[in-house]
Protein backbone atom coordinates (compact mmCIF):
# COMPACT_ATOMS: atom_id res chain seq x y z
CA UNK A 1 0.00 0.00 0.00
CA UNK A 2 1.41 3.74 -0.74
CA UNK A 3 0.96 5.44 2.65
CA UNK A 4 1.59 8.64 0.65
CA UNK A 5 -1.15 8.39 -1.82
CA UNK A 6 -3.34 7.25 0.83
CA UNK A 7 -2.57 10.82 2.92
CA UNK A 8 -3.04 12.41 -0.34
CA UNK A 9 -6.40 10.90 -0.48
CA UNK A 10 -7.35 11.40 2.68
CA UNK A 11 -6.74 14.74 2.85
CA UNK A 12 -8.45 15.14 -0.95
CA UNK A 13 -11.62 13.93 0.72
CA UNK A 14 -11.62 16.00 3.50
CA UNK A 15 -11.09 19.14 2.26
CA UNK A 16 -13.96 17.91 -0.12
CA UNK A 17 -15.76 18.03 2.36
CA UNK A 18 -15.49 21.58 3.54
CA UNK A 19 -17.75 22.20 0.38
CA UNK A 20 -15.23 24.95 -0.72
CA UNK A 21 -14.49 26.71 2.49
CA UNK A 22 -10.94 27.48 2.98
CA UNK A 23 -9.74 25.41 5.64
CA UNK A 24 -6.50 25.24 8.44
CA UNK A 25 -4.01 23.23 8.13
CA UNK A 26 -4.62 22.22 11.82
CA UNK A 27 -8.28 21.38 11.54
CA UNK A 28 -7.10 19.39 8.57
CA UNK A 29 -4.24 17.63 10.29
CA UNK A 30 -6.63 16.68 12.98
CA UNK A 31 -9.56 15.21 10.78
CA UNK A 32 -7.06 13.15 9.17
CA UNK A 33 -4.77 11.79 11.88
CA UNK A 34 -2.10 13.16 10.21
CA UNK A 35 0.89 15.73 11.53
CA UNK A 36 0.89 19.23 10.95
CA UNK A 37 4.01 18.72 9.01
CA UNK A 38 2.59 15.94 7.10
CA UNK A 39 -0.54 17.56 6.19
CA UNK A 40 1.33 20.33 5.44
CA UNK A 41 3.81 19.15 2.25
CA UNK A 42 0.99 16.80 1.30
CA UNK A 43 -1.25 20.25 0.95
CA UNK A 44 1.44 21.37 -1.24
CA UNK A 45 1.68 18.51 -3.28
CA UNK A 46 -2.11 18.52 -3.65
CA UNK A 47 -2.04 22.38 -4.39
CA UNK A 48 0.95 21.62 -7.52
CA UNK A 49 -1.33 18.66 -8.96
CA UNK A 50 -4.48 21.73 -8.67
CA UNK A 51 -6.38 19.46 -6.68
CA UNK A 52 -6.21 22.20 -4.00
CA UNK A 53 -5.52 25.86 -3.75
CA UNK A 54 -3.86 27.84 -0.72
CA UNK A 55 -5.36 32.00 0.38
CA UNK A 56 -2.11 33.81 0.12
CA UNK A 57 -3.19 36.07 2.91
CA UNK A 58 -4.53 33.16 5.67
CA UNK A 59 -2.68 30.21 4.47
CA UNK A 60 -5.98 28.00 4.92
CA UNK A 61 -6.19 25.23 2.25
CA UNK A 62 -9.47 24.83 0.17
CA UNK A 63 -10.40 22.14 -2.60
CA UNK A 64 -11.01 23.63 -6.49
CA UNK A 65 -12.92 22.63 -9.42
CA UNK A 66 -10.71 19.45 -10.55
CA UNK A 67 -12.52 17.01 -9.03
CA UNK A 68 -15.89 18.22 -9.86
CA UNK A 69 -14.26 18.33 -13.55
CA UNK A 70 -12.65 14.21 -13.07
CA UNK A 71 -15.98 13.36 -11.86
CA UNK A 72 -18.08 15.07 -14.94
CA UNK A 73 -15.61 13.36 -17.21
CA UNK A 74 -16.47 9.79 -15.75
CA UNK A 75 -19.87 10.18 -16.07
CA UNK A 76 -19.84 11.54 -19.95
CA UNK A 77 -18.19 8.37 -20.58
CA UNK A 78 -21.00 5.95 -18.63
CA UNK A 79 -23.92 8.81 -20.39
CA UNK A 80 -22.56 8.96 -23.97
CA UNK A 81 -24.04 6.02 -25.23
CA UNK A 82 -27.41 7.84 -24.58
CA UNK A 83 -26.32 10.75 -26.50
CA UNK A 84 -25.11 8.69 -29.05
CA UNK A 85 -27.68 6.29 -30.44
CA UNK A 86 -29.39 8.18 -32.67
CA UNK A 87 -26.32 9.68 -34.55
CA UNK A 88 -25.15 6.34 -34.70
CA UNK A 89 -28.28 5.09 -36.07
CA UNK A 90 -27.84 7.85 -39.18
CA UNK A 91 -24.54 7.43 -39.64
CA UNK A 92 -25.18 3.72 -40.38
CA UNK A 93 -27.63 4.24 -42.22
CA UNK A 94 -25.87 6.88 -44.50
CA UNK A 95 -22.32 5.38 -44.90
CA UNK A 96 -23.65 1.43 -44.94
CA UNK A 97 -20.38 0.59 -42.27
CA UNK A 98 -20.58 -0.34 -38.52
CA UNK A 99 -20.57 2.27 -36.72
CA UNK A 100 -18.32 1.91 -33.39
CA UNK A 101 -17.98 4.17 -30.28
CA UNK A 102 -15.37 3.92 -28.33
CA UNK A 103 -13.59 5.45 -25.16
CA UNK A 104 -9.66 5.56 -24.14
CA UNK A 105 -7.95 3.55 -21.12
CA UNK A 106 -4.78 3.75 -21.24
CA UNK A 107 -2.95 2.78 -24.61
CA UNK A 108 -6.07 0.65 -25.70
CA UNK A 109 -9.58 1.38 -26.45
CA UNK A 110 -12.78 0.02 -25.05
CA UNK A 111 -14.89 -0.61 -27.67
CA UNK A 112 -18.68 0.26 -25.50
CA UNK A 113 -21.33 0.46 -28.17
CA UNK A 114 -21.76 -0.55 -32.32
CA UNK A 115 -23.71 -1.05 -34.88
CA UNK A 116 -23.46 -3.51 -37.78
CA UNK A 117 -23.85 -3.22 -41.01
CA UNK A 118 -26.06 -4.70 -43.10
CA UNK A 119 -23.56 -5.79 -45.59
CA UNK A 120 -22.86 -9.11 -46.22
CA UNK A 121 -19.02 -8.41 -45.35
CA UNK A 122 -18.03 -6.22 -42.74
CA UNK A 123 -15.50 -5.45 -40.06
CA UNK A 124 -15.75 -7.34 -36.68
CA UNK A 125 -15.17 -6.57 -33.36
CA UNK A 126 -16.64 -7.72 -29.48
CA UNK A 127 -17.98 -5.01 -27.22
CA UNK A 128 -16.07 -4.65 -24.24
CA UNK A 129 -13.27 -5.72 -26.37
CA UNK A 130 -9.89 -3.53 -26.22
CA UNK A 131 -7.63 -2.97 -29.11
CA UNK A 132 -4.51 -1.26 -29.55
CA UNK A 133 -5.14 2.73 -29.57
CA UNK A 134 -2.55 3.29 -31.89
CA UNK A 135 -3.68 0.57 -34.41
CA UNK A 136 -7.59 1.52 -34.94
CA UNK A 137 -9.17 5.03 -35.92
CA UNK A 138 -11.02 5.55 -33.18
CA UNK A 139 -8.20 5.04 -30.55
CA UNK A 140 -5.84 7.41 -32.87
CA UNK A 141 -7.76 10.26 -32.75
CA UNK A 142 -8.34 9.89 -29.11
CA UNK A 143 -4.91 9.83 -28.50
CA UNK A 144 -4.18 12.93 -30.95
CA UNK A 145 -6.19 14.83 -27.95
CA UNK A 146 -3.74 13.63 -25.22
CA UNK A 147 -0.91 15.55 -23.88
CA UNK A 148 2.94 14.48 -24.99
CA UNK A 149 3.03 13.16 -21.59
CA UNK A 150 0.15 10.83 -21.78
CA UNK A 151 1.35 9.59 -25.55
CA UNK A 152 4.70 9.06 -24.38
CA UNK A 153 3.62 7.16 -21.65
CA UNK A 154 1.04 5.00 -23.05
CA UNK A 155 2.98 4.52 -26.35
CA UNK A 156 5.92 2.19 -25.24
CA UNK A 157 5.69 -0.92 -27.16
CA UNK A 158 4.65 -0.08 -30.62
CA UNK A 159 4.21 -3.88 -31.69
CA UNK A 160 3.34 -4.80 -35.48
CA UNK A 161 -0.16 -6.58 -35.96
CA UNK A 162 0.00 -6.16 -39.97
CA UNK A 163 2.18 -5.02 -42.22
CA UNK A 164 0.68 -1.66 -42.29
CA UNK A 165 0.70 -1.30 -38.01
CA UNK A 166 3.25 2.01 -37.32
CA UNK A 167 5.90 1.12 -35.15
CA UNK A 168 7.80 3.87 -35.57
CA UNK A 169 7.12 6.35 -32.71
CA UNK A 170 8.27 9.65 -34.21
CA UNK A 171 5.90 8.59 -37.65
CA UNK A 172 2.75 8.03 -35.14
CA UNK A 173 2.98 11.08 -33.58
CA UNK A 174 3.45 12.61 -36.71
CA UNK A 175 0.17 10.80 -37.48
CA UNK A 176 -1.39 11.64 -33.80
CA UNK A 177 -0.76 15.86 -35.30
CA UNK A 178 -1.82 15.48 -38.81
CA UNK A 179 -5.15 13.55 -37.13
CA UNK A 180 -5.65 16.67 -34.13
CA UNK A 181 -5.57 19.12 -36.91
CA UNK A 182 -7.83 17.01 -39.52
CA UNK A 183 -10.16 16.47 -36.90
CA UNK A 184 -10.23 12.47 -37.90
CA UNK A 185 -8.56 10.00 -37.64
CA UNK A 186 -7.83 6.89 -40.02
CA UNK A 187 -7.00 2.93 -39.73
CA UNK A 188 -5.17 1.34 -43.05
CA UNK A 189 -5.85 -2.21 -42.29
CA UNK A 190 -3.13 -1.28 -38.92
CA UNK A 191 -4.69 -3.52 -36.58
CA UNK A 192 -6.61 -6.22 -38.89
CA UNK A 193 -5.63 -6.98 -41.93
CA UNK A 194 -7.49 -5.69 -44.79
CA UNK A 195 -10.16 -3.76 -42.49
CA UNK A 196 -9.74 0.09 -42.30
CA UNK A 197 -12.22 2.81 -41.03
CA UNK A 198 -12.46 6.49 -39.84
CA UNK A 199 -13.15 8.02 -36.48
CA UNK A 200 -13.72 11.31 -34.84
CA UNK A 201 -13.77 12.61 -31.39
CA UNK A 202 -16.75 13.46 -29.06
CA UNK A 203 -15.77 16.20 -26.53
CA UNK A 204 -18.15 16.30 -23.47
CA UNK A 205 -19.01 20.30 -21.77
CA UNK A 206 -15.55 20.65 -20.71
CA UNK A 207 -14.01 20.40 -23.97
CA UNK A 208 -12.39 16.96 -22.90
CA UNK A 209 -12.18 14.32 -25.29
CA UNK A 210 -14.34 11.65 -23.47
CA UNK A 211 -14.91 9.02 -26.54
CA UNK A 212 -14.97 8.68 -30.43
CA UNK A 213 -17.46 7.77 -32.89
CA UNK A 214 -15.78 5.94 -36.11
CA UNK A 215 -17.04 3.56 -39.29
CA UNK A 216 -15.29 0.75 -40.06
CA UNK A 217 -14.78 -2.13 -43.08
CA UNK A 218 -13.33 -4.26 -45.51
CA UNK A 219 -10.28 -2.03 -47.40
CA UNK A 220 -11.98 -3.16 -50.68
CA UNK A 221 -14.91 -0.88 -49.77
CA UNK A 222 -13.06 2.14 -47.49
CA UNK A 223 -10.28 2.73 -49.72
CA UNK A 224 -8.68 6.21 -49.23
CA UNK A 225 -10.68 7.77 -51.01
CA UNK A 226 -13.93 6.69 -49.70
CA UNK A 227 -12.64 7.67 -46.17
CA UNK A 228 -11.54 10.76 -46.92
CA UNK A 229 -15.69 11.34 -48.90
CA UNK A 230 -17.15 9.73 -45.65
CA UNK A 231 -15.00 11.89 -42.86
CA UNK A 232 -17.06 14.88 -42.90
CA UNK A 233 -19.75 12.55 -41.87
CA UNK A 234 -18.33 11.06 -39.06
CA UNK A 235 -17.30 14.21 -37.75
CA UNK A 236 -20.31 15.68 -38.37
CA UNK A 237 -22.09 12.89 -35.78
CA UNK A 238 -19.38 13.18 -33.73
CA UNK A 239 -20.05 17.23 -33.39
CA UNK A 240 -23.97 16.13 -32.42
CA UNK A 241 -23.02 14.33 -29.89
CA UNK A 242 -20.90 16.75 -28.58
CA UNK A 243 -23.00 19.53 -28.55
CA UNK A 244 -25.51 17.20 -27.14
CA UNK A 245 -23.28 16.32 -24.43
CA UNK A 246 -22.88 20.20 -23.76
CA UNK A 247 -19.74 21.20 -26.04
CA UNK A 248 -20.26 24.37 -27.37
CA UNK A 249 -16.91 24.88 -29.10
Amino acid sequence: MDKTLLKGLMLLEALADQNGKPVTIPVLAEQVGLTKSNTHRTLQTLAHAGYATRDEVTGNYRSTFKLFELGAKQMAQIDVRQFASSHMRALVEFTQETVHLSILDGGSVVYVDKIESAQPVRAYSVLGRHAPAYCVATGKILLAHQSQEYQTRHLTDLSAYTKATITDLPTLKAELARASANGYAVNRGEWREAVGGVAAPIFDAFSAPVAAIGISGPLERLSAKRMKELAPSVQDAALKISRAMGYRK
